[in-house]
């Protein structure tokens, strides 16, 4: 079941994301705050954060928010799934939903940003497979020989 997230959920989603390999320690925080900021605002649409649970288990998440400034554009913030049950499907589940609660709110584009290093490779294939398509690139934007990769997918058809 994918639903919002809940305060009583966050110990279960900090323990997803601090075994991430992946993440760094600062991206760990960055990713702790935009859930601690949609637990603190749940009315405020900036951050909307939904969980994968199954068995009372939070297996993952996706934090998705409309973009300032623009009419229908939303970022994908984060697609998070728990390291022990990667590659079963939830992640791309959290996608069609976030993809779904744009629609729902009339968004027409969904951006989601990344690095172009190698750890990311599995991220950058993530989207590709699923019918992204890379909209924009920015050289040396992390430091220099890690670019900035935005995928972004059209919703309107």
């Amino acid at each position: 079941m994918i639903r919002r997230l809940l305060e009583k959920d966050r110990p279960q989603v900090n323990s997803i994301i601090d075994r991430i390999n992946l993440f760094s320690s600062e991206e760990k925080k960055v990713a702790l705050e935009l859930v601690d900021e949609a637990i603190e605002n749940p009315e405020k649409e900036y951050y909307n954060v939904f969980v994968y649970e199954e068995n009372n288990k939070i297996l993952g998440y996706h934090c998705t928010g409309q973009r300032a400034l623009t009419d229908a554009v939303f970022d994908l913030y984060w697609i998070v799934v728990d390291p022990e049950i990667q590659s079963k499907g939830i992640g791309k589940q959290l996608l069609l939903h976030a993809e779904d609660f744009v629609k729902k709110h009339d968004g027409r584009w969904i951006l989601a940003e990344t690095s172009s290093h190698d750890i990311y490779e599995g991220t950058r294939n993530f989207y590709l497979r699923n019918k992204y398509s890379i909209v924009s690139q920015i050289k040396d934007f992390y430091k220099v020989g890690d670019n900035l990769i935005v995928f972004g997918k059209y919703l309107i058809t």
